[in-house]
C-alpha cells in the first residue's frame, strides 16, 4: 500500500477517490474479505452450538422442589467480560494492528473450547450439579471474554480494508454468512442434545477443530496500518473513553445510533430466551426441534443480509430502519398470543415461518445502524467508537438477562404461558424506536453517506483547544 494511501486511511479523510480505488481492490477480489468472512462465520458457528447446549441443558435444571429456568444467569455470565472488557479491546484494536488483534482471539478461542470440552466429559459422568454448573458458567464468560476482544478488530477493520462505498454490501454479506453459521451452530445444538445425550464431549471436540480452522483462516487477512500508534492507555479505556465521549456530543447522529443499538439487542437476546422457554415447555418441542425454531430467526437475518445490499443502496437508508424496526414489533405483537391449554396459536410450523419474517426485518433494521456507526467516527476512533457500541450493546444484554430471569418468575407465579414475555420487548423496541432512533437528515433525506467524518473529527480538535471561544451559533450535528 501506498504511504499516501496509509496517510488517508490514519487522519479520517478517507473517500472513494482515485487514490481509494487503487490501493483497495474490490470486494469480491479481496481475499482479505473472505478470510474476515471465513473468519467470522466459524467463529459464530462455534458460539453459537457451546451457547445454545448450554442454554437447552439450563431451560430446566433439576432441583430439590422441581426445576428452575438458568438461561438468564448464563446470559448474564456470557454478558458480562464484553462489559467489562469491551473499552479495553478497542484500545487494543486502535494502538496495534486489528489484524494482530484478531488472530490471537482465535487463538484464543481454541483454549475456550478445549475447557467446554472438559466440561461436557464432566457432564457425561455427573449430570449437572451445582459445580458443573459454575464451571459451564464460568467456560461461558470465558467464551464472552475472547469474543469481547475479537469484536472491535473485526468490525473496526472494515473501513481500513475495504473501500467506503464496498461498507454496506461487505456489511451485509458478512451479516448473512454469520446468521449462516448461527443457522447450523443453532441446528446442530439441538441434534447434538438429542442425539449425543451424555456424550456431548464429542460435539465438543469438532468445535475445537473448527477453533483451529478459523484461526488459519484469520491469517489471509492483510496487515494495515496503526490506527493510533501513540495511543496510551488510560483509566477510561476500560470503559467509554474521553475522545469517544467527545464524539457522541458533537455527534447525536453517532449517540442515537449507540444507544438504539443497544436496546435493540436488549430485545434480540431476551427473544432467543423466550423462543428456548416456548418451545420447550409451551410446546413440548424436543431440542432438536426449539433449536429450529431459533434458526428459523437466523434464516431470517441472511435472507434480510442478502436482501440489504440492493435494497439499501450505498448509503445508511434510515427511513427503511425504522420501517423494518415497527414491522418486528408488529411482529412480535402477533406472536405474544397463546394458543388454547398454555399451547400456541401458531405451532411450530407457524412459529418458524414468524420467526422467520421477524429476523428478516431484523436484518434490514440493524445493517443502516452498523454502516453508520462505521463511516461518522473519525479514522482514528473507529477502534474505540466499535468497542463502546460493543459495550453498550452487552450492557443491554446482560441488562436482559436480569429482565428474562424476573419476568419468567412473575410468568410462573401466575402460571401464565411464556409467549407473554414477546410483549415486553415489543414495549423495549417501540421506546427505542419512538425516542433514541436517529433522526433523519434534512439535506438528504432517507440516505446518509457518512461523509461527516472530517466535520466530526474537526469538532474534536476544536473541543481540545480551547483557547478561542465555542461558537453559541454552531447547531449538533444531527
Amino acid at each position: 500500500m501506498s504511504r499516501e494511501g496509509e496517510r488517508s486511511m490514519g487522519t479520517g479523510t478517507m473517500h472513494d477517490g482515485a487514490n481509494d480505488s487503487l490501493t483497495r481492490p474490490p470486494l469480491f477480489r479481496d481475499g482479505s474479505f473472505w478470510g474476515l468472512t471465513a473468519t467470522q462465520f466459524l467463529g459464530a458457528f462455534n458460539d453459537n452450538v457451546f451457547k445454545q447446549q448450554l442454554l437447552l441443558l439450563f431451560v430446566a435444571v433439576p432441583t430439590a422442589t422441581g426445576s428452575m429456568d438458568l438461561q438468564g444467569v448464563a446470559t448474564i455470565a456470557f454478558s458480562i467480560p464484553f462489559v467489562l472488557f469491551s473499552g479495553f479491546a478497542g484500545y487494543l484494536s486502535d494502538r496495534y494492528s486489528k489484524r494482530r488483534v484478531i488472530v490471537l482471539s482465535k487463538v484464543a478461542e481454541i483454549v475456550v473450547m478445549a475447557a467446554g470440552v472438559l466440561g461436557f466429559i464432566a457432564f457425561g459422568f455427573a449430570g449437572l450439579p451445582a459445580w458443573l454448573i459454575l464451571y459451564l458458567m464460568i467456560v461461558l464468560f470465558a467464551m464472552g471474554g475472547q469474543s469481547a476482544f475479537f469484536g472491535p478488530g473485526k468490525y473496526g477493520i472494515l473501513p481500513e480494508l475495504f473501500r467506503k462505498r464496498d461498507l454496506p454490501p461487505a456489511n451485509s454479506l458478512i451479516l448473512m454468512t454469520t446468521f449462516m453459521a448461527v443457522i447450523f451452530g443453532s441446528a446442530l445444538a439441538g441434534l447434538l442434545m438429542d442425539v449425543l445425550d451424555d456424550r456431548l464431549w464429542i460435539g465438543g471436540l469438532l468445535t475445537v477443530a473448527i477453533a483451529a480452522v478459523g484461526t488459519w483462516t484469520s491469517l489471509a487477512i492483510r496487515k494495515t496500518p496503526v490506527a493510533a500508534p501513540e495511543l496510551r492507555f488510560s483509566a477510561d479505556c476500560v470503559a467509554i473513553p474521553s475522545d469517544v465521549r467527545q464524539a457522541m456530543r458533537d455527534d447525536r447522529q453517532l449517540t442515537r445510533a449507540l444507544i438504539a443499538t443497544s436496546l435493540f439487542w436488549t430485545g434480540a437476546a431476551l427473544v432467543q430466551l423466550i423462543v428456548n422457554t416456548v418451545g420447550k415447555n409451551q410446546l413440548g418441542l424436543e431440542d432438536r426441534h426449539t433449536s429450529l425454531m431459533v434458526t428459523g430467526i437466523s434464516i431470517g437475518i441472511a435472507i434480510g443480509g442478502a436482501l440489504g445490499a440492493p435494497l439499501l443502496g450505498h448509503g445508511v437508508n434510515l427511513r427503511a430502519s425504522m420501517m423494518a424496526g415497527w414491522a418486528v414489533v408488529v411482529t412480535l405483537v402477533a406472536i405474544s398470543f397463546p394458543g388454547s391449554e398454555l399451547t400456541h396459536w401458531l405451532g411450530f410450523r407457524g412459529m418458524f415461518v414468524a420467526l422467520t419474517v421477524l429476523g428478516a426485518f431484523t436484518s434490514i433494521f440493524s445493517i443502516p445502524l452498523q454502516v453508520l456507526m462505521q463511516a461518522r467516527p473519525p479514522e482514528a476512533l473507529k477502534g474505540r467508537v466499535i468497542a463502546t457500541q460493543n459495550l453498550l450493546n452487552w450492557v443491554g444484554i446482560c441488562g436482559a438477562g436480569l429482565i428474562y430471569q424476573a419476568a419468567d418468575s412473575v410468568l410462573a407465579k401466575y402460571e401464565l404461558p411464556p409467549s407473554w414475555n414477546f410483549l415486553a420487548v415489543a414495549a423495549i423496541l417501540s421506546v427505542m424506536l419512538l425516542v433514541f432512533f436517529p433522526k433523519f437528515e434534512r439535506q438528504s433525506g432517507p440516505v446518509i453517506t457518512g461523509s461527516l467524518d472530517p466535520l466530526v473529527a474537526e469538532k474534536l480538535r476544536r473541543s481540545r483547544n480551547r483557547r478561542k471561544p465555542k461558537e453559541t451559533g454552531d447547531p449538533p450535528t444531527a
